[in-house]
């Protein structure tokens, strides 16, 4: 087996090509399973072949403790998919959720990791029972208990939380799970017996924060079966008025799908009404901020005037300015004070307008 070959070898640009010059339709899809592995390395190679050959693209992270996958592939080839899977029995009949908007562009290429964990939640799993979780309830369900007043909680990180949230639901302000469930505990230490109603994107982080929230004392703890994404699927099939609202986050490069007209969220730039989620296009940066068409169009898709002076630079000038700078986002994912970048921005452009540039190092750069 050539382990050089079982990754991707293209680059951005030709992926893109590749992906634009498809001509079959393309479904994405999520699934996870906490399930015991065993030499996950082969595992892991063997997959690749399998999966490769069947036009799959996608993030997908195995561990001794399960699998956790968001994938795309050609539709044509959903029912050979599902046989794989099937042909194994730690992954046969495993519950799949269809995105709710696709336009078949979700991943570029196929990347699988082997990690610790499924999902890096940062607990120690040895320290509580994690099979001991909540219900799993229907979105039937979970909006009646809704009704009759049960707390709800939104077990993911403050970014996404941003664009869309169950209507009164707790937003934890962690940009972490790990943050985000400690927050959690705290936040509701002295109501430990009231109903708790949880949710997260596909079901996988409420698997864990569930088991945690009864490890700490909480008695009556449930969870939406298949997250946010089954919910919508569900509303559809059974008619079901949404009690979600806005948009979900997604991780890959649609960034969200929506799931109602209702937009919950402000342009963190100009303050105006606005859900479009981004990342800012300077390359070191590429920090997450909700921006409106027209901010994106002033500061060339960038969260600030001084991140839009180098991106508009040629690549070449590009590349020796990033030269042996860290990327911010690897710190922080999101900006998370829009107050402070408003007035970051007011204070750059009084700059820009003095002095002509916001970077006078890039004059040794650009002849």
């Amino acid at each position: 087996m050539d382990l050089h070959r079982l990754r991707n070898l293209r680059s951005p640009e030709e992926l893109r090509a590749r992906l634009d010059g498809e001509r079959q339709r393309r479904t994405t899809l999520s699934f996870y399973r906490y399930v015991r592995l065993k030499d996950v390395e082969t595992l892991r190679h063997t997959l690749y072949q399998e999966w490769e050959a069947l036009g799959v693209l996608g993030r997908i992270y195995l561990s001794q403790e399960g699998i956790n996958a968001q994938v795309s592939l050609p539709t044509a080839n959903l029912k050979a998919f599902r046989a794989n899977l099937n042909s194994r029995e730690a992954f046969k009949e495993v519950p799949w959720k269809i995105a709710v908007e696709d336009d078949g562009k979700s991943f570029l290429k196929l990347i699988i990791k082997v990690k610790k964990k499924i999902v890096a939640d940062g607990l120690a799993d040895d320290a509580f029972d994690v099979t001991n979780v909540g219900e799993h309830l229907d979105a039937k369900t979970f909006n009646r208990k809704m009704e009759e007043g049960a707390v709800v909680i939104d077990m993911r990180n403050n970014y996404e939380c941003l664009i869309g949230h169950f209507e009164g639901a707790y937003l934890p302000k962690a940009d972490n799970f790990r943050g985000a469930i400690e927050e959690v505990v705290e936040a509701f230490k002295e109501n430990k017996g009231a109903e708790v109603l949880m949710y997260c994107t596909g079901g996988i982080r409420c698997e864990k924060a569930s088991a945690f929230l009864k490890h700490q004392g909480f008695t009556n703890v449930s969870q939406l079966h298949g997250g946010i994404i089954d919910y919508a699927r569900q509303l559809k099939a059974e008619g079901l008025k949404s009690k979600y609202l806005g948009q979900n986050f997604v991780f890959d490069e649609r960034l969200a799908e929506r799931i109602t007209d209702d937009v919950v969220s402000t342009c963190m730039q100009c303050g105006t009404k606005s859900d479009r989620i981004t990342n800012c296009h300077e390359a070191t940066c590429n920090m997450l901020l909700v921006q409106c068409e027209a901010c994106a169009t002033k500061y060339a898709d960038c969260c600030s005037p001084s991140c839009s002076e180098i991106h508009q630079l040629p690549i070449e000038a590009q590349r020796a300015w990033r030269k042996g700078r860290s990327t911010r986002s690897t710190k922080t994912k999101a900006v998370n004070d829009p107050a402070g970048l408003r007035q970051r921005i007011r204070e750059e452009e009084e700059l820009l307008a003095l002095n002509g540039t916001l970077h006078p190092e890039l004059t040794t750069l650009i002849p």
